[in-house]
């Protein structure tokens, strides 16, 4: 089995809000909450609104005016363009009963092939694939943007599937079934039609267990699903019978199964989210709902070897031990079948200094985790044998960002990435036996001659060290002319680790560039520690940790204001709006990417009160006060002088809803500053639903980029 995630919601990005009709212009708000009166530009919270979109395509047509116009920007879209159409770039791939399964997108096929092949032919330099659902074929059929959003699958065949379709790249989607031996939908099979967030585990082949949107009063107050039914084949999903309904005030809640490697469900779980980073767990004991003894930040993390593994992101003292943050512990499955609260618990793995998890996959008969040591790549294979849990490192590359990068249920075969800025990815696999091989590399996308990687430590205010990354011509000269990129996230732990950087390597370094990435606090490059030292309260720690490092290249000679740009997207979004309005005389350029912007309206902005738990309630006096120091609406000022910042969103994204985006602009605007704003109708979260729209978007950036730090611009 793939490791347990009772969290439909908890991947990728993180951020969630929600646009079109559902967006919301709420003004009955608490005490010091803008409402219409205090904000005039609420009305851009309605995504899909005549008036807003009015605003947008004017927008637009600056924009686009002042970028594409740039002799430039067809020849950067066409080199990124050729590194998404590359037809030799890895096709990642999953483990499947009937072959090797992959989505591919390229020229001939925008919106993407879900295709298949066997272990053999993938081996070879040029596999077989046979195609099992074509999404452009079947978007032209039925006159829908249709965005493939991956499928769930019936162990242990995986051939009975739900197919998750996107209109236009939104997180909500509708599902289908789908017969991957047939490569058709199954008729008179089960269908949501209607868009939600959530998905489905399958019980049987006749049977589902579904955590969707059902209508009045079963969405939380943050807009999440927070009931799951019982759906049986061939009656209305109304008639689905509830086995599980949380709170309205919970960020979001379900139920889930507990599948081991073979498939067979070994319970039935669920969970309450009472914030975004703590969830309450269930197991379904004697007839009903039994709340587990686990922290708050700790959760189911795979079975492996008749044990259930959890993990903790706090320390954990229980039945006379003391377990530290973000260590794994085990219990044996049929002893916590028997009494989940009171099985004996065993420590797994404990993390060393500067240690953190990254991801992990169970084979049938083993458990990779992969590890990040002083941001490093490891991965460790555990087992369990003679009564205690064995460790070894897999022989992988050192030095190097190292992934987990796909796994069999059914066999020990597994699959790691390994890749670093300037070296692009190569895949390797294992039996489960023998040490891992190269099967593909990524080509170069750029000539990496005469570049270097450097790694920094920069102080921030209270002094703790944040290290960073600069990728920079060899030799170059401190003089502080370079023109420089800096990126970072900071946020939700997530961490920001080195990885080949294909079109910012051809489209920027090459052109005389330097790149700079910032491990910032509230990230997850050293563990839950360094996340939960910067949020709510102390959330400023993130923003004066990315100040430091600007500061640093500085200092060092790297760059000076003028060269120096920033750029990050979601999280990092609002991390770049702290940064040009806390200091707007650091920076020549700001690319402010899907971001979150308006920080005292978040929470009535679609989902944005499911974030609580990383930023704070505005609602609340003493939380507001956190806040409004750095929401990076509320602090731009007319008397600034403001580096000209480029936001862009997407009508479609139902994470981080374009009105934090469009409200900066118009903001910005009203106040006479010079800014660009863009917004593509299409693209959801991403920022792309396929590699022309990606293309376009890289190229706008980049003459941006070039245009504010690249040239001579001291005539005006």
């Amino acid at each position: 089995m793939k490791l347990v995630s009772t969290l439909p919601l908890a991947a990728a990005m993180t951020l969630t809000s929600m646009t079109g009709a559902n967006a919301q212009s709420n003004s009955e708000t608490a005490p010091g909450v803008p409402g219409p009166e205090e904000d005039p530009y609420i009305w851009l919270e309605e995504a899909r609104s005549e008036t807003a979109l009015e605003w947008v395509e004017k927008e637009n047509e600056r924009t686009l005016a002042a970028l594409e116009s740039d002799p430039r920007f067809e020849q950067l879209k066409a080199e990124a363009l050729a590194i998404y159409d590359s037809e030799d770039r890895i096709p990642y791939v999953s483990f499947r009963p009937d072959g090797l399964y992959n989505f591919w997108q390229d020229k001939e096929n925008p919106k993407g092939l879900v295709r298949r092949t066997t272990l053999e032919s993938y081996r070879s330099d040029e596999p077989e694939w046979e195609t099992v659902l074509d999404i452009d074929a079947l978007a032209a059929a039925e006159g829908r943007e249709w965005v493939y959003k991956g499928s769930t699958c019936l162990p242990p065949a995986l051939n009975k599937c739900m197919i998750a379709l996107s209109d236009g790249g939104e997180d909500a989607t509708v599902m289908r079934e789908f017969d991957t031996s047939t490569k058709t939908f199954v008729e008179g099979g089960f269908v949501l039609n209607e868009k939600s967030q959530g998905g489905i585990s399958w019980i049987d082949e006749n049977t589902l267990l579904v955590n969707r949107d059902f209508g009045d009063g079963t969405l939380t107050e943050s807009e999440y699903p927070f009931t799951s039914r019982v759906w049986k084949r061939g009656t209305p999903i109304s008639q689905a019978e509830e086995i599980f309904r949380g709170e309205p005030s919970d960020v979001w809640a379900g139920a889930s199964l507990l599948r081991d490697a073979s498939g067979t469900i070994q319970a039935r779980t669920a969970f309450r989210g009472v914030s975004f980073h703590e969830s309450v767990y269930y197991v379904w004991k004697d007839g009903e709902w039994l709340e587990l003894d686990i922290p708050k930040k700790a959760s189911p993390y795979g079975i492996v070897d008749g044990h259930l593994l959890f993990s903790t992101d706090v320390e954990w003292e229980t039945q006379g031990q003391r377990f530290p943050a973000d260590s794994l512990i085990a219990v044996d499955l049929e002893e916590w079948k028997a009494d989940p609260n009171g099985a004996a618990r065993t420590l797994v793995w404990a993390p060393g200094e500067r240690q953190t998890k990254r991801g992990g996959s169970v084979t049938a008969q083993a458990l990779y985790v992969g590890l990040l040591d002083n941001v490093v790549g490891k991965v460790l294979k555990f087992n369990y044998a003679d009564g205690a849990w064995i460790s070894e490192e897999v022989d992988l590359p050192d030095n190097a960002t190292v992934g987990i990068a796909a796994s069999s249920n059914e066999t020990d075969q597994v699959m790691f990435t390994v890749t670093d800025f300037l070296n692009p990815t190569t895949l390797y696999y294992s039996d489960g036996d023998s040490a891992p091989e190269i099967i593909k590399t990524s080509p170069y996308y750029f000539d990496k001659a005469g570049m270097e990687v450097e790694q920094h430590e920069a102080s921030s205010a209270d002094g703790t060290k944040i290290p960073y990354f600069i990728v920079k011509p060899a030799g170059m000269k401190l003089d502080r002319a370079t023109p420089t990129l800096l990126t970072g996230y900071g946020g939700f732990q997530i961490p920001r680790l080195p990885g080949y950087l294909g079109t910012t390597g051809k489209l920027w370094l090459e052109r005389g560039g330097a790149y700079v990435l910032a491990n910032l606090r509230g990230g997850g490059e050293f563990g839950p520690g360094w996340h939960q030292s910067a949020i709510r309260e102390n959330k400023q720690r993130t923003w004066d940790d990315f100040l430091a490092v600007a500061e640093d290249l500085v200092e060092r000679g790297f760059t000076s204001p003028d060269h120096l740009g920033i750029q990050g997207g979601s999280q990092g979004g609002l991390l770049v709006g702290t940064a040009f309005t806390q200091r707007p005389d650091l920076f020549g350029a700001a690319i402010v990417q899907i971001p979150l912007f308006d920080m005292l309206r978040y929470h009535l902005i679609g989902r944005g009160a499911s974030w609580i738990g990383e930023y704070g309630d505005p609602r609340i006096p003493e939380q507001r006060a956190w806040i409004e120091g750095y929401s990076p609406y509320q602090m731009i000022a007319e008397e600034e002088d403001y580096p000209a910042p480029f936001l862009w969103a997407s009508t479609a994204d139902d994470r981080t809803h374009p009105a934090h985006a469009r409200k900066g602009a118009a903001k910005l605007k009203a106040q006479g500053h010079d800014y660009y704003y863009f917004e593509d109708m299409t693209g959801g979260h991403s920022g792309g639903v396929d590699n022309e729209q990606r293309a376009k978007l890289e190229a706008l950036q980049h003459v941006y980029l070039m245009q504010r730090l690249m040239d001579d611009r001291s005539g005006g």
